[in-house]
């Protein structure tokens, strides 16, 4: 049991509860109905196991840093070998890639790339500065192409894409706020440790505007309805608005642990805009 709670606890379960959820929503979207089709689930079930061999993965290559950064976590903890996180780790990505190859081939391309581009970000991407946080930006978002491509139209997939794109991409570089001690003692360069607070704040909420401002567009051309914009009109783009206030009055690891909390939160909401809209 303690094995399999360490498990749970290296794949970020909420985080693969949102990758699961996203694909589906992608491929509602594509279908324009709320039939979960078979396909679809087990795109669901390739991309879930993806990101979780790639939380993996970069457990593993981050385990020093996570000494100083999350010591909570597995790995730092010895809840698990690194060895036996290694085998994790090749399983999801074997039964991902099988699973994938079911469906079509757009699927199983997608996923082959993805846990290719999870691993070599993990081993040497990650050290390029702004370039990381664009590619995690854009493997999160790449959830609903995923889902709109299992159901066979891909373009569904563009504007969820966009949206959790720029969403991730803000999440980031609060992440690499929080973990700048850590990295700055491992010699890793992230954003925050070569350009400071200041610059990381700024291209938040440059990113975090121009997405505001993107969320009208589905609406203003009537691709999704009434139920959507209301609810990013209420909730979405107020609660963001609400984030960068505290991004910007407190630097505290605390702050800075709940303001990427808060982003993960409203992920959600603006999930379940979509999903309703």
């Amino acid at each position: 049991m303690k094995k399999l709670k360490a498990v749970l606890k290296i794949i970020r379960p909420v985080n693969i509860l949102i990758t699961f959820i996203s694909v589906i929503v992608g491929g509602i979207i594509a279908l324009k109905t709320n039939t979960i089709s078979q396909l679809l689930f087990f795109a669901a079930v390739a991309e879930s196991l993806t990101f979780s061999a790639g939380n993996i993965i970069n457990d593993i290559f981050d385990l020093e840093i996570d000494k100083i950064n999350r010591p909570e976590r597995v790995l730092p903890k010895g809840e698990l070998s690194k060895n036996t996180a290694g085998i994790i780790y090749l399983i999801f990505v074997i039964l991902s890639i099988i699973i994938s190859y079911q469906i079509n081939t757009v699927v199983f391309g997608i996923i082959v790339f993805t846990n290719i581009l999870l691993f070599f970000y993990s081993f040497i991407i990650k050290k390029m500065v702004l370039l990381d946080n664009v590619i995690v930006a854009v493997v999160v978002g790449s959830a609903f192409i995923l889902g709109a491509s299992a159901a066979g139209n891909i373009r569904a997939g563009y504007i969820p894409f966009v949206f959790a794109l720029l969403i991730n991409f803000g999440r980031e570089i609060v992440k690499d706020m929080e973990d700048i001690k850590g990295d700055t003692a491992q010699g890793m360069r992230s954003f925050p440790s070569v350009f400071g607070f200041k610059s990381s704040k700024l291209i938040i909420l440059l990113s975090s505007f121009l997405l505001i401002i993107i969320t009208f567009y589905p609406y203003i051309y009537n691709l999704y309805g009434l139920i959507y914009f209301l609810i990013i009109l209420i909730i979405v783009n107020p609660f963001l608005i609400f984030i960068l206030y505290k991004l910007f009055i407190n630097d505290s690891f605390e702050n800075l642990k709940k303001v990427s909390l808060y982003l993960k939160l409203n992920m959600v909401f603006g999930l379940i805009a979509i999903y309703l809209g």
